[in-house]
């Protein structure tokens, strides 16, 4: 289980509940959820992660209807791993991939469409991409943007309205820089969890962890400063790394990642 927002456990268990009472009704319902992520939010349906969504204001019968939907939301999802290897066929084996913390939270139909619209239009350009060329470089689709960029984290951001011929200058002339930025950022994750584990035990916290929206580059940075600190009040907490100071309700204590 998840949910979308740092929710207290109050309305988690408030959540759960719920659940549990239409579960007690229709049992049979969780049948197609084994192995499946159902993320509490505010939409109902299927991300584009491939996780099962209940909106928290809808009601029990909107909830039963999602369940029963399941099967054909799995048959769509096999569809959008296929377009997403043709795409991949068509641009010299570069990865199509999904950025939960990057990209608006989309259904999978909404996804669909997106990956379909593009693949139309590169397939009736017909760009002379190299077969597997571009494979271990990675990308992901935007419809609010108007220009291709390359992120720091090495894959490519492109617009779902990019000119085609732009496209391929583009991943021509960054292809390089990608991969470096990719190896910089596995080095990146590397030593994150280092220093997540190291905090972790030096402070005695019984967690440590940071929102989605603070970086790799942010969180060693806050790591690597609270090490030099001598912070004994810390042991047993929970203890989160944000954009703010905060206590939530369940009582992890959050600071900035450029605390001072």
């Amino acid at each position: 289980f998840r949910w979308q927002r740092s929710w207290g456990i109050a309305h988690r268990c408030s959540q759960l509940h719920s659940l549990g009472r239409l579960v007690q009704q229709r049992p049979e319902i969780l049948e197609n959820v084994k192995g499946r992520t159902v993320v509490f939010t505010d939409r109902s349906g299927m991300s584009a992660a491939g996780h099962i969504m209940l909106g928290t204001m809808d009601v029990h019968h909107h909830w039963t209807k999602i369940f029963e939907r399941l099967p054909n939301y799995y048959k769509l999802q096999k569809r959008l791993l296929l377009l997403e290897d043709r795409i991949s066929q068509l641009l010299g084996g570069i990865q199509v991939i999904y950025i939960e913390e990057l990209q608006p939270l989309l259904t999978l139909e909404e996804y669909f469409e997106t990956l379909n619209s593009f693949y139309n239009k590169l397939r009736d350009s017909r760009l002379p991409f190299h077969p597997r060329s571009l494979r271990g470089l990675q990308m992901i689709l935007e419809s609010d943007r108007y220009a291709p960029s390359l992120h720091e984290f090495g894959h490519f951001m492109i617009p779902t309205v990019c000119d085609p011929a732009a496209l391929q200058w583009f991943i021509f002339a960054k292809a390089q820089e990608a991969r470096e930025n990719l190896k910089r950022k596995e080095e990146m994750m590397i030593t994150e969890k280092e220093l997540i584990n190291t905090s972790t035990e030096r402070f005695s916290l019984d967690r440590l962890y940071k929102e989605p929206s603070v970086s790799s580059a942010q969180m060693i940075d806050c790591c690597k400063r609270l090490l030099e600190e001598s912070l004994p009040y810390l042991q047993g907490m929970h203890l989160c790394i944000s954009h703010f100071y905060s206590v939530l309700q369940d009582g992890d204590l959050c600071i900035p990642w450029n605390w001072k």
